[in-house]
């Protein structure tokens, strides 16, 4: 489809989701690689395809299931939308097509969004297993979510970026780490476009330009989301050293792994920032 959505797309995708849910609730949030096991603990939950939504693409990714989620907390009741798998760059889409799903989350109605993903860490205190609170983000590829013909009903073409990352919402995640018995740290994200890893002069590159982190995901998400008038919080799980930082190859095997091994204590901060919020 290209650069080409209209905004009957994106009331088409919106209306079909809407039809199909018990209710709206108000927060959002996007499973990355290795933690999409936290749906699954949802009560009451009514799933639907990707290929199902109309206009919606297709996750192509290893351990990406590829589906809509509704449920509610079991802890507080609260309802929740969960995408369990995202678009991403390399599998082939624009940066529209991967932010696709957040701009008819913003037809909805949807305020506020929980962004998750896995990412290589820079930052030398960052440890693999390490979850941390993103605040900014460096992307240094030309292609953006909202290039091409503008869409009113979303936001408008020019808007403000100073406060993408919520601050509000960080500051909630914190305390509620610290409840939980550890601390969150925060970081920059950069992003690369992928598939490939990074090399060790492009990690050197991006450590001197500010970046603790680096992904294949994300920031189209956070850009549109921006637009929209969402607050955001994003949280990336370390799952391994970025390249030239330790002896050996990055592997996704290694990637995913670690995502498991933290899939817990992630459900549980999830769990209270969810049950905190709106």
């Amino acid at each position: 489809m290209g650069n080409g959505y209209t905004y009957e797309n994106y009331q088409k995708s919106a209306e079909y989701i809407k039809s199909k849910l018990p209710e709206m609730p108000k927060t959002a949030v996007v499973l990355g690689s290795g933690l999409g096991g936290y749906a699954e603990g949802l009560l009451d939950k009514t799933a639907i395809k990707y290929e199902q939504i109309p206009n919606f693409p297709k996750a192509t990714v290893e351990n990406h299931k590829g589906e809509l989620v509704f449920g509610t907390l079991a802890a507080s009741g609260k309802p929740v939308l969960v995408m369990s798998g995202r678009f991403h760059f390399y599998e082939g889409y624009n940066m529209q097509q991967t932010a696709y799903p957040i701009g008819v989350f913003g037809l909805l109605g949807i305020k506020n969004l929980v962004l998750t993903n896995a990412a290589g860490g820079i930052n030398p205190t960052y440890r693999p297993g390490d979850l941390v609170c993103v605040y900014d983000h460096i992307k240094l590829s030309d292609d953006s979510p909202i290039r091409g013909e503008i869409i009113p009903e979303l936001g408008p073409r020019f808007f403000d970026m100073g406060d993408a990352y919520s601050r509000e919402m960080i500051e909630t995640a914190k305390e509620c780490a610290i409840n939980l018995g550890f601390a969150l740290k925060e970081g920059v994200y950069a992003y690369m476009s992928g598939p490939q890893y990074e090399t060790p002069a492009e990690i050197r590159a991006l450590k001197a330009l500010g970046a603790d982190l680096v992904g294949m995901s994300t920031v189209a998400e956070v850009i549109q989301a921006a637009r929209c008038g969402m607050k955001t919080l994003c949280i990336s799980c370390v799952t391994n050293y970025a390249a030239g930082l330790k002896p050996g190859p990055i592997t996704y095997g290694e990637v995913a792994q670690i995502g498991r091994e933290v899939s817990e204590k992630f459900k549980n901060l999830l769990d209270a920032i969810l049950t905190r919020g709106n």
